[in-house]
C-alpha cells in the first residue's frame, strides 16, 4: 500500500535562548554545523525522503532562513564573474532545491500550537514535521526511515532514540509494545522527571502524521511550561488510532543546546574532505 506523503512541516519560531547572545540576531536553525545551516541538513533530509512539499513556521527575527533559500542574483552573479564556480554552485544549488511557504507563529505557546499553525497549508493529509536543531546521520535519512513505517501502515510514526536515565526530563518520552514487529506506542509523558518515565524511548524531533492530529491539537489545552504540547496531542491521538515508533538508526546530535553543537561541529569537522585533516591537526597540538 503507498500512501501520498510529500508535505513537511519545519517548526522554527523558537527563541533559541540555550545560544544566548549568539541567538539575538541569528536564528538558531542558521547556525552552522561545519559549512551548512542547520535547517538545510533538515530540508535536504526532507528531499532525500520524497517530502518536497515544505512550509517553515516561523516568528519574528527568522528572515535570514527565507533569505538562505532565496536566489541571491547579485551574490551568484559576483561568484560567476570572480571565477568561484564551486562556490557559485553550492548557493545557486541551495537557492534551487524546493519552493517553501513560509507560515508566522505570532504568538510563542509551544510546539504543537506552532504545528497547528501549518494545519490550513497542510489539509486533510498526512504530513511530515521535523526538527532542525535534532541532526540525525545515517545511511538511510532518519525520515525515510520513518516513512518506511508509514507506508506499511498507513498510521503516525515517531522517531524514537534511547537516552541514558538522567536525561529522561528533556524529552517527551514514551511506552511501547511490539505488534507485529512494529513498536505500537501506548504512553506519552512530556519532560518527566528523572526515575518517573515509562522506558527509556525519547521522541528525537521526527514525526509523520495523520491529519486527525490537528483536530486533537485545537482541543489541546496549554500543558508543561503553559504551552500546548505536541506530546499531549500524541497521546490523544495513540488512544483512538495506531501510532508507531521507530528507533532511528544513524548518529545523532542534540544541536539544540550549546555542547551537542560543539560535539556536531567537531565530529562532523573531523569527516570533512576539506577541513578534516587541518581540524585534526589543530586539535591534537593543543590537547
Amino acid at each position: 500500500m503507498t500512501h501520498t506523503l510529500r508535505k513537511i512541516v519545519f517548526p522554527a519560531a523558537g527563541l533559541g535562548t540555550r545560544f544566548l547572545p549568539a541567538t539575538k540576531a541569528t536564528p538558531k536553525e542558521m547556525m552552522p554545523i561545519v559549512d551548512k545551516p542547520l535547517i538545510q541538513y533538515g530540508v535536504e533530509e526532507a528531499l532525500a525522503a520524497g517530502m518536497d512539499e515544505v512550509i517553515m513556521v516561523t516568528g519574528r527575527g527568522k528572515r535570514a532562513i527565507e533569505d538562505h533559500f532565496d536566489i541571491s542574483a547579485e551574490l551568484e552573479a559576483n561568484l560567476h564573474e570572480a571565477g568561484k564556480d564551486a562556490l557559485h554552485e553550492k548557493v545557486s544549488t541551495v537557492a534551487r532545491m524546493v519552493d517553501m511557504s513560509y507560515i508566522r507563529q505570532k504568538h510563542a505557546m509551544g510546539l504543537g500550537h506552532a504545528v497547528l499553525c501549518a494545519a490550513p497549508w497542510v489539509g486533510d493529509e498526512c504530513f511530515g514535521v521535523s526538527l532542525a536543531d535534532e541532526l540525525v546521520v545515517s545511511d538511510v535519512p532518519a525520515m525515510k526511515q520513518l516513512r518506511q513505517v508509514h507506508e506499511k501502515t498507513g498510521a503516525s510514526v515517531i522517531g524514537l532514540a534511547r537516552v541514558p536515565a538522567e536525561e529522561v526530563n528533556r524529552y517527551g518520552m514514551v511506552k511501547a509494545e511490539d505488534e507485529n514487529g512494529l513498536l505500537r506506542l501506548s504512553e506519552m509523558v512530556e519532560k518527566p522527571p528523572v526515575g518517573e518515565a515509562p522506558s527509556d524511548m525519547a521522541m528525537i524531533g521526527r514525526y509523520i502524521f495523520t491529519p486527525r492530529l490537528f483536530e486533537l491539537l485545537k482541543n489541546t489545552e496549554k500543558g508543561a511550561g503553559g504551552e500546548i504540547q505536541l506530546t499531549d496531542a500524541i497521546a490523544r491521538l495513540a488512544k483512538e488510532e495506531p501510532v508507531y515508533g521507530v528507533l532511528i538508526e544513524g548518529e545523532r546530535f542534540d544541536a539544540g543546546n550549546p555542547l551537542g553543537f560543539l560535539i556536531a561541529n567537531t565530529i562532523l569537522g573531523l569527516r570533512h574532505p576539506e577541513f578534516g585533516d587541518s581540524l585534526r591537526a589543530v586539535i591534537k597540538n593543543n590537547l
